[in-house]
């Protein structure tokens, strides 16, 4: 494929159960319900949900649907990502896995580009605060993930039976379960509005399950990792900072 000049190395191909998708360096490719990649006659898929399409010298992937998150990962490098309504992400790697779940169905295509970056970095470790397209969490809210996600974080094959409740993962982090209770309420609320299923349930009612569905999303997506367990750590010496440090009359942290 050439076009104004653009050669060779602005080749790109998606791949979907077998077969191969060119695409147009002038023309923006769309993924959905009813696209150029038709992937599924699925009622819980946008009609058009994700785009590919080339600008500044490389291959770009937005999500331009309006509640559905896609996971992308490259396995070379472990790196991983979400991206939420709105968001975009360069495609530098050459190889790229996109998984897109829409109900009870996950679907799973590969984009393979010719502009890929030579040693792309990996990228850095998060400090302070994660972004997630949209959605960034504070060091406290990453630190609840961790304690919830922790036996599986730990040991390979664990199952969900192994999550905490919310009094241990409390104990764990040195948080009073009000306090871990709220910020529960605040991380499931974010995920909730940009379209993480399972972490609400109906008008009023929060989901029975939700702390295994946050743990299951935050690892399935790389949200957290091995080496966020020092979070936990991070916390507990904070709350015990707080609690020697002089108060006001008010009862409050100078």
């Amino acid at each position: 494929m050439e076009t104004d000049g653009v050669g060779d190395f602005a080749r790109a191909d998606v791949e979907y159960c077998g077969e191969r998708y060119a695409l147009d360096v002038d023309a923006v490719f769309y993924v959905g319900r009813d696209a150029d990649l038709s992937i599924d006659d699925n009622r819980y898929l946008h009609r058009r949900c994700l785009s590919i399409h080339y600008e500044t010298g490389m291959w770009w992937l937005a999500n331009v649907g309006s509640r559905i998150p896609a996971k992308v990962s490259e396995a070379t490098t472990g790196f991983a990502a979400l991206l939420v309504p709105g968001t975009r992400i360069p495609l530098v790697y050459g190889m790229t896995t996109v998984v897109v779940a829409a109900g009870p169905t996950t679907y799973e295509f590969a984009i393979e580009t010719s502009s890929a970056v030579t040693n792309p970095t990996p990228p850095p470790h998060r400090s302070g605060e994660t972004t997630i397209g949209a959605t960034a969490l504070t060091a406290a809210q990453l630190a609840l993930i961790v304690a919830l996600a922790e036996p599986l974080l730990l040991r390979d094959g664990v199952d969900a039976s192994a999550i905490p409740s919310s009094a241990r993962a409390a104990e764990r982090l040195g948080w009073p379960l009000t306090k871990f209770n709220r910020k529960l309420d605040n991380v499931c609320d974010k995920f909730d509005r940009i379209g993480v299923s399972g972490l609400r349930g109906g008008p009023g009612r929060l989901a029975s399950n939700r702390r295994a569905r946050l743990v299951e999303f935050a690892i399935s997506s790389r949200l957290v990792t091995k080496s966020d367990l020092g979070s936990i750590d991070d916390q507990r010496r904070l709350c015990l900072g707080l609690q020697h440090s002089p108060r006001t009359s008010a009862g409050e942290v100078a």
